[in-house]
């Protein structure tokens, strides 16, 4: 309720736009008597392009009815008579406008409340900057673009006014021409009479017809002098419109398209795309009425030729204005959702295109059909070279054709394709060591409108963002890392899709930052300190940097990012990267935004600082060795030599680790760890992830539980695990279990790592005995 609240304090201009928001596709009396139900809705939450989310939909519309009627019941009293008939009304009135199309309510409504919010916030802007603090420049932009607009308005209000002085004018001068024509064929009838009766009548229409010429001549000029000056006002409003068109398409578009791609790489998200409608229709508004001013000056001047430079003066103009709106019409034909930019061929994908300005000019009268291709990037270089590609694709899409559709409500004209699969791909020869994941190719999407009634038609295209096309999820990560480099480091303008070979490590340092924050839903990114890890794992023969400034002017090449191996290891930095991030984001982003894991430690910065701490206190790092692996770091005695302290490392837990056993369960399960570096008591941090115990047992039957433990660290006379069971034929109640007996043979080696030849991890190998049929596993016959 509270940004309603807000709403009704807007004044002027930002009062009407919140006005004009609602009607009958959804009344303000609504939004008034429902306004903290409204509010309190989780309308964001339903995906509008996915038909599965119409039941989310649908139920949100009931219960939409039944406030309304709830409302209605509660109304008293004389007033509260005609209030409660009027509400009873809108909810018949929504029901029967939506009930079909229960989506349809959930778009009004978000697009209501974003424009409220966004009215708002330009408000509040607003009156900070009268009481002295400074505008950010997102508002300065905005109130620059919205002055151009005042100024466009009155300019264009000048140019009617005086096209209706010129149209006047020459209506009166033809007037008069007709006259001067009656005068001469009266003159001309007067040869019949007598030379006494016609010489006094004669001159006296002789003078007459003189004073008209002469008025005629003057006017003329005048007529000629209207003309002129109303070409050159219109050639200045066309320089306004073209200058605030290039603000708005060339500046403000081009912004939010690179918002777009960012987005892709997990920065905000792009928003604003209401704001540019709203602009592009205004600029599509001004644009049509200045033609239509020009068409009708251009109708006046057949209508009386008169000597003089007027028509190529107006052919000109009117040549620049359908240059002008052409362009319009062209830029705002946009991708608002784009296709998945890893693409994987024979899955399901979805995309959304929006005409910006399709409302205004009337473009849904007509409804256009959008079509979907893929094309390579030397395909997508020959559209923008206006090269003719005979028609040629690089694969085959389905369900590709797609209408586009007006939403009243939000005044938007869209087409949203849901269910379209990439069938099959054509890829072309690959240039040097470029491998199949750092091909792009481009969905184009390509439609045609015609606007005033076909008086103008337009073929109209816009490509994608870069997709890699994949057949495996194996080569996900290596087209991941291409969109990213793509997305992080492209220039606006480019020629599709070229992108620089070698950038500054702190430019890359903020794309993997983005990246890291997005996956773990944090504001929790990488600190310096994880940024010079990186850096040293990145340049290896740079290890003895340890400060973030001495990588300020380095460069990392997209070989060095992707191409080539680490030293020493079989995968690349980002496969690394990425094996991380995977890791994390599947099963440990609540500990990473707990700050319990340190991840970017090297093992001997991790012994280094354990060695300085008390025995017990351990610490969570990365593994070097292997893709996606995390390691146990904890600090101890040397079992086989006494007084001497050790730093000892787990092998490395993987996602396959982790869905067998927590990381909470297993840090549970080690005694021998106390404190979480530097000197936090481990269940402070993570005992509300600990699973708790099951002890009673389901359908006479108990069930084994997981426990994990490091030989070499437990107590000489380990305390049994005990599986609590319940009555049954087969079991006794006095019966126990030992799951896991003493094993003599050592886990770790003297580097305090495991050694895969000697041993193997007790909790897979216990896995492995409950997966065998369980006459293999006790020797009770009656099981």
């Amino acid at each position: 309720m509270a940004m309603w609240i807000q709403a009704q304090q807007l004044q002027g201009e930002a009062l009407h736009q919140m006005q004009a928001l609602y009607g009958q596709h959804f009344p303000i009396e609504v939004r008034h008597y429902l306004a903290q139900w409204i509010e309190s809705q989780l309308w964001d939450s339903v995906e509008l392009d996915n038909p599965a989310e119409e039941a989310k939909a649908k139920h949100l519309l009931d219960s939409l009815m039944a406030e309304l009627q709830r409302k209605a019941q509660h109304q008293v009293g004389e007033d509260g008579f005609l209030l409660k008939i009027k509400l009873g009304h809108y909810a018949t009135q929504l029901k029967g406008t939506y009930d079909r199309c229960p989506l349809e309510l959930v778009r009004c409504i978000k697009h209501i409340l974003h424009s409220e919010q966004r009215l708002v916030q330009e408000a509040t802007n607003a009156s900070c900057g009268s009481a002295g603090q400074a505008l950010d420049s997102l508002s300065q932009r905005h109130q620059q673009i919205n002055q151009a607009f005042e100024e466009l308005r009155l300019a264009t209000q000048e140019s009617e006014n005086e096209l209706r002085k010129l149209q006047h004018s020459q209506e009166y001068f033809i007037i008069q021409y007709q006259e001067n024509l009656r005068i001469q064929a009266q003159i001309s009838s007067l040869a019949s009479l007598p030379l006494a009766e016609r010489t006094p009548r004669e001159t006296t229409l002789q003078s007459k017809r003189a004073t008209v010429e002469a008025w005629l001549t003057r006017e003329a000029s005048t007529l000629q002098k209207y003309r002129l000056d109303l070409s050159e006002q219109h050639q200045k409003t066309l320089n306004l419109l073209r200058k605030q068109q290039t603000l708005i398409l060339d500046e403000e578009l081009i912004q939010w398209k690179r918002r777009q791609q960012l987005a892709g790489n997990g920065g905000p998200a792009e928003g604003g795309l209401d704001v540019l409608q709203s602009w592009c229709e205004k600029l599509a508004d001004m644009i049509w009425q200045n033609r239509q001013q020009i068409r009708r000056c251009e109708h006046l001047t057949q209508q009386l030729p008169l000597p003089g430079p007027m028509e190529e003066l107006l052919r000109k103009l009117n040549s620049e204005i359908t240059d002008i709106i052409s362009a319009l019409v062209t830029s705002t034909f946009i991708i608002e959702k784009q296709p998945p930019q890893v693409l994987k061929t024979q899955t399901k994908f979805a995309a959304t295109v929006r005409l910006l300005v399709g409302g205004k000019l009337n473009v849904h009268m007509n409804p256009p059909q959008v079509k979907a291709v893929i094309v390579s990037e030397q395909q997508a270089k020959a559209l923008l070279k206006n090269e003719s590609t005979r028609n040629d694709s690089s694969g085959e899409i389905l369900n590709n054709n797609c209408v586009m559709e007006y939403h009243q409500a939000t005044g938007t004209l869209s087409a949203h394709f849901r269910n379209m699969s990439l069938k099959r791909i054509k890829r072309s020869d690959r240039r040097g060591a470029e491998s199949v994941t750092e091909e792009k190719f481009t969905v184009l999407f390509e439609s045609q409108f015609s606007v005033g009634g076909n008086e103008l038609v337009f073929h109209v295209k816009t490509l994608s963002l870069p997709v890699v096309v994949i057949v495996h999820g194996s080569q996900d990560n290596n087209a991941t890392a291409t969109v990213l480099w793509d997305n992080a480091f492209a220039e606006p303008g480019r020629v599709p899709f070229m992108v620089p070979d070698k950038v500054l490590w702190p430019q890359l340092c903020e794309a993997l930052d983005m990246k890291y924050k997005a996956e773990m839903h944090s504001g929790r990114g990488l600190a310096e300190d994880n940024l010079v890890f990186l850096a040293q794992k990145a340049f290896p023969s740079n290890n003895n940097n340890p400060n973030p400034e001495d990588y300020g002017n380095v460069t990392i090449s997209w070989a060095q990012f992707n191409r080539e191996s680490l030293p020493g290891r079989n995968f690349t930095f980002w496969q690394w990267f990425d094996g991380v991030v995977e890791l994390m984001k599947k099963h440990l982003k609540p500990h990473w935004n707990d700050g319990a894991i340190m991840g970017f430690v090297n093992k001997q910065q991790a012994q280094d600082m354990l060695l300085s701490k008390s025995n017990g206190t351990f610490l969570l790092r990365f593994s070097d060795s292997e893709i996606g692996g995390i390691t146990i770091a904890w600090v101890a005695e040397n079992p086989n030599k006494t007084g001497e302290r050790l730093v000892w490392n787990l092998l490395p837990y993987t996602t396959k680790d982790f869905s067998i056993r927590s990381l909470a369960d297993r840090i549970s399960d080690l005694n021998h760890l106390l404190f979480l570096y530097p000197d936090r008591p481990k269940d402070e941090v993570f005992a509300k992830y600990y699973t708790p115990l099951l002890s009673k047992a389901v359908d006479g039957y108990v069930k084994p539980q997981i426990k994990q433990v490091v030989p070499e660290f437990t107590t000489p006379n380990p305390e049994p695990v005990y599986m609590e069971q319940a009555a049954s034929p087969t079991v006794s109640n006095t019966t126990t279990f030992n799951i896991f007996p003493p094993m003599s043979d050592p886990m770790l080696d003297a580097d305090g790592d495991f050694d895969l030849d000697d041993t193997m991890d007790v909790a897979r190998h216990v896995e492995m005995l409950l997966q065998r049929p369980m006459v293999n596993q006790w020797s009770s016959p009656q099981s």
